[in-house]
């Protein structure tokens, strides 16, 4: 059996690989003992995707699972805008777009396409600012990158140090559960 890679876990893993280890250990824990406001923000502002109450629009999907044979990925997209061709990934707030929420929403292209849908417009969306953010379409180098990208994720091993970077260290919510380092976060 083919063992996919949730594409949310694509940024996670760049952030702190440990993190996605402490996220399935606490993941059956109560959210207000592990969230901190940015994910408790965050899920809130999912919930009409989630429950696919975003939009009663035809020509917009909601929430759709989606999947890559090719890169051994799965996860959903948030909206799809048929008519416009457009695949927008919806954060609650958004200063800087980083490489792992590019890989993420690269992802989701790619596995759109695979599933036979045309995209020709890809944008994180701001919730707090309302705002667009355009990316450009990957090209086949950037395909190969992000599959490089997840072949490293797949070869990782937790007996491999771990870089600690101190900024990182003190916006993961696991860094007081963390045995990697005594960084309180800026959430306590």
């Amino acid at each position: 059996m083919y063992d996919y890679i949730t594409i949310s876990s694509l940024n996670d893993f760049i952030f702190c690989p440990y993190s996605i280890y402490l996220h399935n250990v606490y993941s059956g824990n109560e959210e207000e003992l592990v969230h901190a406001t940015p994910q408790t923000r965050g899920k809130a502002a999912h919930e009409t995707i989630d429950q696919k109450t975003y939009s009663s629009r035809k020509d917009e999907i909601v929430g759709m699972s989606i999947y890559s044979n090719e890169l051994g990925i799965a996860g959903k997209i948030d909206i799809y805008k048929a008519q416009e061709k457009l695949l927008i990934e919806r954060k609650y707030k958004l200063e800087t777009i980083y490489r792992g929420q590019i890989y993420q929403l690269w992802a989701e292209y790619f596995c759109m396409t695979e599933m036979g849908y045309e995209v020709e417009k890809l944008a994180f969306y701001a919730i707090s600012t309302n705002k667009m953010f355009p990316v450009e379409i990957p090209t086949e180098e950037d395909k190969k990158e992000l599959a490089d990208f997840i072949s490293k994720f797949q070869d990782f091993n937790l007996e491999t140090p771990i870089p600690l970077n101190e900024n990182k260290c003190r916006h993961c919510i696991y860094s007081n559960l963390c045995d990697k380092t005594e960084l309180e976060n800026v959430y306590t």
